[in-house]
Parts: C-alpha cells; structure tokens; sequence
C-alpha cells in the first residue's frame, strides 16, 4: 500500500511540473507572439490562470503530506514530546474540519460553477474550481490517518520531529524564511 501511496504523489510531482511548465511556455510564448508579431493566443492567458489555480492546490496536498506549510515551530519547538503530539492532534483536527469545510464548500458551488462556462475556452468552471474536491478530499486523508496514528500511539519520533521543524537544517531553515 506504501508504494501504491509513494507512486501517487510521485505523479502528483510530475503532475505539477507539468502544469509549471505548461503555464511557463504559454505565457513565454504569448509574449513572444505579441511583441514580436503583433498577435496573440487567447487561450493561453485563459489556460495559463487555470493551470496556475490547480498547480497551488495540488502543492497545497503535497505541501501538506511533506510537512512544509507555515507553523509556529519556535513554539512548538519548546514542548517535549507529549506537547509536540497534543499540537499535532489539535492542529490536524483543525486541519480536518477545515478541509471538510472547503470540500463541502466545493459541493455546494458546484451548480452554479458546472452552469458557468469560461469566456475563450468554453470550459466549464466546475472542472476549474472543482479541485476543491482533491484539495478539501486529500488534506482531510491525510489528517485523518496522522490522527488515528497519533492516537493509536503509531507516529514516529521523525513525524514529531518533522512538525516541530527539526528535520530542517539551518540551510533549508534560511532558504523558507
């Protein structure tokens, strides 16, 4: 099951190098077109904006598995283990109803975003806002099994030690400030 896991979020890497690189050579291109030539692509602002949306969510899950979203890890630092633990809880049960907001959130947009079509492309906006589901979907997993491993006692002295920032050396430390 790990390796089916690991290979996922391996496409969801390649997924977002893609949508990076798309997004890059769109925009490079339709620069080169209006300068130089005088003309444009439509589509490519169009596209440009909705690879960009679905690079920040699917990021956001990645980040989240990685354990590289903002924290107060100075403060979380000072506690020992037990406090480290009861911060993980309360912050992934935040991090579970929030998500389960967002896709819920998603749901209910979900008529009015499917009516709605994109002005160059046509596309329907629900297949552009509906990475809500993903995003809301995947973020909740994964609270949801750090907080059955954390209270069946199964998280590692690595995990603790990767949410209060000790998995970070001073160089990567500087590199995110």
């Amino acid at each position: 099951m790990s390796r089916v896991i690991s290979l996922f979020y391996r496409f969801l890497d390649l997924l977002l190098i893609l949508l990076l690189s798309g997004m890059a050579i769109m925009v490079f291109l339709n620069v080169v077109l209006r300068y130089g030539f005088n003309s444009g692509l439509t589509v490519s602002d169009e596209m440009a904006r909705y690879f960009f949306v679905w690079l920040t969510f699917i990021g956001a899950v990645v980040g989240f598995r990685e354990h590289g979203h903002l924290g107060v890890e100075s403060l979380v630092a000072m506690f020992g283990k037990r406090g480290r633990v009861i911060c993980m809880i309360l912050s992934n049960l935040l991090i579970l109803g929030v998500s389960i907001l967002f896709f819920w959130g998603t749901w209910k947009q979900l008529p009015i975003n499917i009516s709605m079509s994109a002005p160059v492309t046509g596309l329907s906006m629900g297949w552009v806002y509906g990475i809500g589901f993903f995003t809301g979907g995947m973020c909740a997993l994964i609270a949801l099994e750090r907080l059955v491993r954390l209270v069946t006692g199964r998280v590692t002295d690595e995990e603790v030690a990767a949410f209060a920032g000790e998995h970070l050396s001073v160089e990567k430390l500087s590199e995110r400030g």
